[in-house]
C-alpha cells in the first residue's frame, strides 16, 4: 500500500494543455475514484502514475518517495485497462502467472509457489474452474476477472483502473462493482478508479475527484458532494437524472424561478437584491402530481413531456409556462400511485428543504456565511 501524492503535475503535447498544473493526495488503502466526462484528462493522469507518460512538469510521490522518473516496473503499480488485454494464446492459468513468470530471475518464485498464488488469486475471484480455458472461451465478466487477477496476483502497492467495467452490460457491471468494493476490503491495496459514470463514482469511491477540461472541480465522499455540489459543473454532473438548473432572482424572502416561486431557504446567502442567481433542485425533490390545486409557492403547472420508468421511481420531464410564455422543463418524481401520460397536465411542488444556489457568472456555489 502507499500514499500517492501528486504535485502541480501538467502535461501538455505542443501547444495543447491536456492536464493544467494539477495537486492531489490520495491515502493510503483508499479507494480513490476520478469522475468526469471523457475527454477530460482521467486516463493521462493515470497514465503519468502507471509511468507510460512522462509529465510535462510537477512530480508523483510514492510515500514520500519521487517516482516521476521511474520506469513502470520500478514503480510497483497494477493497472488494468478497459480492453481485458489478455493475451489469447495463453490459458487463464498462464495469463494470471505471467506476471510472476517475468520478474528478474533473482525475484522469481519458484513454479510451484507461483501455482500456489494462481490458485489463491483465482479462488477468491470464482475463477477455479476455468484455469485451463482461454479467453476466446471465457465470457465478457469472466475476462475482466482474470484481467483483475493477474493485476492483483504481483500484490502491487497501487492499483489503477482505467474504466476497467464500461464493456459490461448493466446487470454485470452491478455484480463487478459489488465484487471490486469485497476484494478493496480484503486487499486494501491504494487504489484509484476512473470512470465517467457518476453512479459507479458515487457506489465505489471512499472519496472522489470530479475533473472537467484537466482541472479537479471537487474533491469529498460521494455523499457530501452529492449533497452540495460545489459548482455548476458537479451539479450538472453527479446524479441520475441530473440536477435541473434555473435562472432566478433572490428577494427578501422568496426565489423567483421563472414559473416557480419558492420559499427562500433560512441559511440562504447573503447576496444583492434582485442578484441573478441560479437555481439547482434535485429531481427527487420535485414532486409531480395531478394538476389541481392552488399555484402557492412551490407550485407550478404544466405539461408531461417525457416518462422514464427506473424500477419504483417514475421520472417525469414537465414544461412548465410562466406568466411570459416561456417555456421552463424540469425532472421530477411522480407521486406514490400517480402515473401520468405524456400531453397530460400536472403540477409540480418543490421541497424547500433542498434548494441550491450557484452564482450565474462563476458557476459558484453560494454558500451561507
Amino acid at each position: 500500500m502507499a500514499e500517492i501524492r501528486i504535485e502541480l503535475i501538467e502535461k501538455r503535447f505542443g501547444q495543447k494543455t491536456i492536464l493544467p498544473p494539477l495537486t492531489l493526495t490520495v491515502h493510503d488503502g483508499e479507494f480513490f475514484v476520478l469522475v468526469g466526462p471523457s475527454g477530460c484528462g482521467k486516463s493521462t493522469l493515470l497514465s503519468l502514475l502507471a509511468g507510460l507518460d512522462q509529465p510535462t512538469a510537477g512530480r508523483i510521490l510514492f510515500d514520500g518517495t519521487d517516482v516521476t522518473d521511474l520506469e513502470p516496473r520500478e514503480r510497483d503499480v497494477a493497472l488494468v485497462f478497459q480492453s481485458y488485454a489478455l493475451y489469447p494464446h495463453m490459458t487463464v492459468r498462464e495469463n494470471m502467472a505471467f506476471p510472476l513468470s517475468v520478474v528478474p530471475r533473482a525475484k522469481r518464485l519458484e513454479r510451484q509457489r507461483i501455482e500456489e498464488e494462481v490458485q489463491r488469486v483465482a479462488g477468491f475471484l470464482g475463477l477455479s474452474a476455468l484455469l485451463d480455458r482461454r479467453p476466446r472461451e471465457l465470457s465478457g465478466g469472466q475476462r475482466q476477472r482474470v484481467a483483475l487477477g493477474r493485476a492483483l496476483i504481483r500484490k502491487p502497492r497501487l492499483f489503477l483502473l482505467d474504466e476497467p467495467l464500461s464493456n459490461l452490460d448493466a446487470q454485470l457491471r452491478a455484480s463487478m462493482r459489488a465484487e471490486l468494493l469485497r476484494l478493496h476490503k480484503e486487499l486494501k491495496v491504494t487504489t484509484i478508479y476512473v470512470t465517467h459514470d457518476q453512479t459507479e463514482a458515487m457506489t465505489l469511491g471512499d472519496r472522489l475527484a470530479a475533473l472537467n477540461q484537466g482541472r479537479i472541480q471537487q474533491i469529498g465522499r460521494p455523499h457530501d458532494i452529492y449533497a452540495a455540489p460545489a459548482n455548476l459543473f458537479v451539479a450538472g454532473f453527479m446524479g441520475y437524472p441530473p440536477m435541473n438548473l434555473l435562472s432566478a432572482r433572490l428577494r427578501n424572502d422568496s426565489i423567483q424561478a421563472g414559473p416557480l416561486h419558492l420559499t427562500r431557504p433560512l441559511d440562504a446567502p447573503t447576496v444583492n437584491q434582485e442578484q441573478t442567481v441560479t437555481v439547482g433542485l434535485r429531481p427527487e425533490d420535485i414532486v409531480v402530481g395531478p394538476a389541481n390545486g392552488s399555484g402557492d409557492k412551490g407550485r407550478g403547472f404544466g405539461i408531461v413531456r417525457l416518462t422514464e420508468p427506473s424500477g419504483p421511481t417514475l421520472w417525469v420531464t414537465v414544461e412548465l409556462n410562466d406568466r411570459n410564455n416561456e417555456a421552463f422543463t424540469i425532472i421530477g418524481t411522480a407521486q406514490a400511485g400517480f402515473v401520468p401520460k405524456i400531453g397530460d397536465p400536472v403540477a409540480a411542488v418543490v421541497r424547500h428543504a433542498n434548494i441550491h444556489l450557484f452564482d450565474t457568472e462563476t458557476g459558484m456555489r453560494l454558500d451561507a456565511a
